[in-house]
Parts: structure tokens; sequence; C-alpha cells
């Protein structure tokens, strides 16, 4: 597959997710309603710092695409809001944890909640919301629902184990990173869309290409955030760029730049995976052999094919607003990094 992405139409303006939320406002709307009515709690910590990350100016993105793909079927029902909810719930407990893990000091451009209430309140009101996102699931009433996400509950925190153990190893293929990220990043974005089906009875044929659609998005989003770790700014990114080379955090463009280098570069790596070499200068050196390498023009491509999978797993799908939405969706994924 070549590296192209099908644009939409030819746009005057860069891609945005404007068009996904005009779409999706109403039902929006009562999505937050449950997120506010769920997050609370007689312990008045819980609201507090769960608030803090969920009120933080993150783009929804994940039940938006719940919300779009339940628009492709006309549905009328309100499932969708609960499980909607339950989507960034399940989201938000992963981010709070990941910050723990990483030692984050910014999210969205915010200081992070383990950095206000300490790592044991962050992991514990994680917890909460994951448990939140069950009660959800269950009150909805569908196995089917209950098996895809909590599958994919599971499978995320295999995924975030499994970039632990990859954590600082330079030697880790790109298959096997490819894994990584789509447990711990595609896949809620995968069950996110599949589930739209699901509420809207419809058959196992539009399951399957809004699971594609949603699995190869989600991969398509991790590898552009992997490329603006180091061509972006805190601005853009909402966190220090550089942060994933300071965390030792082997990502595709590090293993690309690592297997291509010369004997000294590839020690250069490891010693800065390592955390041996991982200042400021030493940062500048590793985004110059990133890009001589071709290291971030090649992962940006592979999120390009990754992108134009999304789309093409929309084809069975009728022509309208819904439909536009989520290509333009993909479009903005990938125009992130430019």
């Amino acid at each position: 597959m070549t590296a192209t992405i099908h644009p939409l139409r030819p746009r005057s303006e860069p891609p945005s997710l404007n068009r996904l939320l005009t779409l999706c406002a109403p039902d929006l709307n009562a999505v937050n309603q449950v997120i506010v009515d769920r997050m609370q709690s007689r312990v008045s910590l819980i609201p507090e710092l769960a608030g803090h990350l969920i009120a933080g100016g993150g783009k929804r993105l994940r039940p938006l695409l719940t919300l779009a793909c339940a628009r492709l079927f006309d549905y009328g029902g309100t499932r969708h809001h609960k499980l909607a909810a339950c989507v960034e719930f399940i989201h938000t407990a992963t981010l709070l944890h990941d910050d723990v893990v990483d030692g984050s000091d910014l999210r969205r451009g915010k200081v992070t909640a383990n950095n206000v209430w300490g790592n044991p309140a962050s992991v514990l009101v994680g917890d909460f919301l994951f448990s939140r996102s069950f009660e959800l699931m269950v009150e909805d009433g569908s196995l089917k629902v209950l098996k895809i996400l909590s599958h994919a509950s599971a499978v995320i925190a295999e995924g975030e184990v499994a970039q632990l153990t990859a954590q600082r190893d330079v030697e880790t293929s790109e298959d096997r990173y490819l894994e990584i990220i789509t447990a711990k990043t595609a896949v809620l974005f995968a069950a996110a869309c599949q589930i739209a089906a699901v509420v809207a009875e419809r058959g196992g044929q539009s399951e399957s290409a809004l699971e594609s659609y949603g699995r190869n998005l989600g991969i398509a989003f991790q590898l552009i955030d992997d490329a603006i770790d180091y061509v972006s700014d805190a601005e853009t990114m909402g966190k220090d760029c550089g942060d994933d080379f300071r965390d030792g955090k082997v990502t595709l463009p590090v293993i690309l730049a690592h297997a291509r280098g010369t004997d000294a570069e590839r020690r250069f790596w490891r010693d800065a995976m390592l955390g041996r070499a991982n200042g400021d200068e030493e940062l500048a050196r590793a985004t110059a052999l990133l890009r001589t390498s071709g290291a971030i023009d090649d992962t940006l491509a592979r999120a390009r094919i990754y992108g134009g999978r999304a789309i093409d797993a929309l084809a069975g799908f009728p022509h309208g607003a819904p439909r536009d939405a989520l290509i333009e969706t993909v479009e903005f994924a990938i125009a992130r990094a430019f």
C-alpha cells in the first residue's frame, strides 16, 4: 500500500475536529452530563482530582467516535451516551496511571494530577474511574458490549506493561512496537467505534468495519504522537518536547534511527535510552539523527498508511455527514504533525 491518504476533498484550510464536534454536539452534551454525574463521590478528592483531568482541555475524541459511528446508522436511542462516557472513563483512568508511571509533569498543557495530589491519589482515583466504567457497562445490559469493553480494558493494561518492559530497549523490533501501541492505544479506539454497531443492532460486518476503522486510526494517532514528541513544542503537544527521549521511551522513530545508525550512533541511542546521555544537547543530536536517517519521515509515512486503511474501512457506509466527519478525523490526526 502506498504511503498516501485519500482526502475527503481538497481543503482550503487544515482538517479539524469541527465537523465531528458539530455533528455530535447534542449527544456530547448528554455524555458530558453522564461524566459529571458519575465521577461524583462522597469522598471529595475523587471528583476534584478526576475533574482536573476530565475538564483539562481533552478533545473527547474516543467518546466522539462512539457518537459519530452511531450516527452512521441513524441510531435514535440513548444507550451510546453512557457507553461513550464509559469509554472516556477508561481513557482517563489510563492517563492517570500513565502519568504516575512516567513521572509526567504536564498533561494537555496543565500540571498533571500526580504532581498536584501525589501518586497514590492518582492511582486510586484511576481505579475509581475504571470501576465506574464497569458500572456503566453493566447498566447497558449487553453482554457483547461488556465483552468488547472489558477485553479492551484488559488489553490496554497488557499494553502498558509491555511498554514498560520494552522501555530503554533499543533492540525492540518494529513489529513488537506496533503490537504495543495497538494494545495501549488503538484497542480503545477500536472498541469505541465497534460498540456503536452493537447498540444500533447491526451485523458483524458493520462491527468489523468500525473496529478496523478505529484500530487503524488509533495506530496512526500514536505514530504521529511518536513523531511530534521530537518536532513539536509544549504548546502544541500539551507536554514538554522530548519527554519520550528523556524518559527512555523507545518509540518507532528511535527504533528506525537506531537500526540505520553507525556503530557510534547506535551507542549514542543506547546511552540516551538508558538515561546516561539525555540532556538538551543530546536531545538536539537525537532530533538531528532522526531527521537525517529519515526516521521521522518514515514514521509519518507509516501513519499515513494506517490512516488510509482507516478511511478504506468506511467504504461500505453511505456517504453523508457522519462518514465525512469520520474521514476528516483521520485527516486531522495525521495533520497534527505538519
